[in-house]
C-alpha cells in the first residue's frame, strides 16, 4: 500500500521497533512529568497506601478491643 492509496485519516503503517520506540518515549515523558510535579509539591499518596493504612488502623483498634 503506497501513501497515495491511503486516506488522509489513516495513520502511517509502523513496524514493531517504531511502536516500541514510541512507547518508550511516551513512558519517559510521563516519568519526567511526574518528577516535575513532585518537585513542585504536587505529590499525592497512592490510594493503595491510604487503604493499607486504614486497614492497619482499623485492625489495630479491633485487636485492642478484642484482646483487652
Amino acid at each position: 500500500m503506497t501513501s497515495e492509496d491511503r486516506s488522509p485519516e489513516e495513520p502511517p503503517e509502523r513496524n514493531a521497533d517504531q511502536v516500541r520506540q514510541g512507547w518508550v518515549n511516551r513512558r519517559r515523558e510521563k516519568i519526567v512529568e511526574e518528577i516535575a510535579r513532585n518537585r513542585r509539591g504536587e505529590y499525592t499518596v497512592p490510594t493503595w497506601v491510604l487503604v493499607l493504612a486504614l486497614v492497619l488502623l482499623v485492625g489495630g483498634w479491633i485487636a485492642v478491643v478484642v484482646l483487652a
